[in-house]
């Protein structure tokens, strides 16, 4: 067997099988075989060849049924299509079958719009295209699917406020191609996903260019106080895509993102943000939304969804109606601002035994993270005149890691003109006074408006 490349060490796969199959060929490991006996017994050892296909093809006694083939021959037969993916199947398969099998029950036509894998071939078709090599765990995935058909709802989550949408589809890998990126930039850097609403896309660097880490996946963020057109920041949502995807997996299968209207929906719900004041409960989520946000200025953008539920055991005299809240933000800084309003989002809810009332809201800052809690004010439909407060607990915000663009033009940022930026300033007089209705509105230059 002639050696193509030095010999690493940390590269050898622990199983000793794999590792005499890492050095021979199918035909030289066969023909070892008939020299030794005890190896050949060892090549022909039945439960040997199953744990194998187990392990790393997570083959199933239906599996093996079906193909009328040996556990030995089904091994060899996945080895020769998939080896090069032999670090990276288990886990993306395993991912790819959690989340369809969940998907199955949760929301059946997503699954018709998930695509059959590609061959070998065509990704080596697509890297001759783009003149760029896939990260081997990308190419394992689109193996196992081909992204998915383009289609709303999209595989990679939704968002809902108001008038502002995005669903976001898994590309198949010819049209991420079609997407690749040459531009001073954005250079060597393919779409993952696309949203037909806002135009948005998670991309993944091909390469360490412009500084970035190859594999690195993130959303593109012109920087709006720069000279230069091609200065990009980024939003980082993960740092290959093994992370990216399974843990994306792990979210949706565990129920961490809802599923609503039969769609994913992107709000991150921490467990322990929950507030109970007598009958009435009130849990938060939050999702942070990149193409409403920018890094220069500072202008962090998330939408939060605020679940109000009074137990299916509160008395029915217990009924009562929100009049309204009181918000308390605290940013980075440790800056404090108070909120009053009447109602939520123009609404009065009557909560009654076993009501849920859900809305969402926004908000925006410009420091890294900020913090709310506060409390509604309601009264009793059997007497107005019994007044009180319940609370809503304390969540926090935090914008997801960032790096700012490595071609920004020295000094731009104080050649900018018009209004300057201020850190603490709040401008809701265009806004209803709390929730915002209107999302489309780009924020204004030099700005950092909050809509509450």
């Amino acid at each position: 067997m002639a050696a193509s490349t030095e010999l690493n060490l940390e590269l050898l796969p622990s199983d000793p099988l794999l590792l005499i199959l890492s050095f021979l060929d199918f035909r030289d490991f066969v023909s070892c075989s008939y020299v030794s006996r005890r190896l050949h017994e060892l090549c022909n050892h039945n439960p040997l060849w199953k744990g194998l296909c187990l392990k790393y093809w997570l083959l199933s006694e239906s599996d093996k049924s079906k193909r009328g083939q040996t556990w030995k021959d089904l091994f060899l037969e996945y080895y020769a299509d998939m080896g090069r993916y032999i670090d990276h199947y288990t886990t993306l398969k395993k991912a790819w079958n959690d989340l369809k099998r969940y998907l199955d029950q949760k929301c059946p036509r997503m699954i018709a719009s998930l695509k059959e894998g590609v061959k070998e071939e065509d990704l080596n078709a697509i890297e001759a295209q783009i003149g760029c090599r896939l990260p081997n765990d990308y190419r394992c995935s689109f193996r196992i699917h081909n992204g998915q058909k383009l289609v709303v709802p999209g595989l990679m989550g939704s968002m809902a406020l108001s008038n502002h949408y995005r669903s976001e589809d898994l590309l198949d890998i010819e049209t991420a191609a079609g997407g690749f990126q040459h531009r001073k930039g954005m250079k060597q850097c393919l779409p993952l996903t696309f949203c037909f609403h806002t135009g948005l896309s998670q991309y993944m660097a091909l390469e360490s260019l412009e500084g970035r880490a190859c594999s690195e996946i993130f959303y593109h963020c012109p920087d709006q106080m720069a000279q230069d057109p091609s200065a990009i920041d980024m939003f980082i949502t993960g740092s290959n895509f093994t992370e990216w995807f399974t843990s994306y997996v792990h979210n949706v299968v565990t129920g961490e993102y809802p599923i609503i209207r039969d769609q994913i929906f992107r709000y991150v719900h921490d467990k322990e943000c929950v507030a109970t004041t007598g009958d009435i409960k009130v849990s938060v989520s939050t999702s942070f939304l990149p193409e409403l946000s920018s890094v220069h200025p500072p202008h962090f953008f998330f939408t939060y969804r605020i679940r109000i539920e009074m137990s299916k055991d509160a008395m029915p005299e217990n009924a009562c109606q929100l009049d309204s809240r009181y918000w308390k933000i605290t940013n980075a800084n440790g800056n404090v601002e108070e909120v009053r309003g009447p109602g939520v989002v123009g609404e009065f809810p009557v909560m009654s035994p076993g009501k849920v009332h859900e809305y969402a809201s926004c908000t925006t800052f410009s420091t890294t993270s900020e913090q709310m809690e506060g409390h509604y004010t309601f009264h009793r439909l059997k007497n107005k005149e019994e007044v009180f407060c319940v609370s809503i607990p304390r969540f926090h915000m935090v914008c997801p890691p960032f790096r700012e663009s490595a071609v920004r033009a020295q000094g731009s940022a104080n050649d900018v003109t018009g209004t300057p930026f201020n850190e603490n300033s709040s401008d809701t007089d265009d806004y209803d006074e709390g929730e915002h209705h209107g999302l489309n509105i780009p924020a204004p230059s030099g700005r950092c408006p909050r809509h509450i």
